[in-house]
């Protein structure tokens, strides 16, 4: 089953078991994971749900598109090279990644 890390802001880490299909931010909100505030419900028209994506993670996932490249300008947070949004991110059958929440979202 494929697992999801979400580290805080402060360290502390919760892993998820998520269902294929699922984006990343669909899966911290139906856990209840403090960090994603996901405002747009992943419609790709706000950047509540930017996570850090751990490094050695990201060759793993699909390229961000062009709208995400441009919401990402616009976190509270600002953005880094592994700078991504969740709800772009699908979640994949042998998929165990770790990702970081900034330390606000709005």
């Amino acid at each position: 089953m494929p697992q999801i890390d979400f580290t805080d802001y402060e360290g502390n880490t919760t892993t998820i078991e998520a269902n294929v299909g699922d984006s990343v931010m669909e899966t911290a909100v139906r856990n209840g994971i403090e960090g994603i505030v996901a405002e747009c419900g992943g419609s790709l028209s706000c950047a509540t749900c930017h996570v850090f994506v751990d490094e050695a993670d990201a060759n793993e996932l699909p390229p961000m598109s062009d709208m995400e490249d441009e919401m990402l300008y616009g976190t509270a947070v600002d953005r880094q090279d592994n700078s991504r949004l969740s709800c772009q991110i699908p979640v994949t059958e042998d998929m165990h990644l770790s990702v970081t929440t900034p330390e606000t979202q709005v």
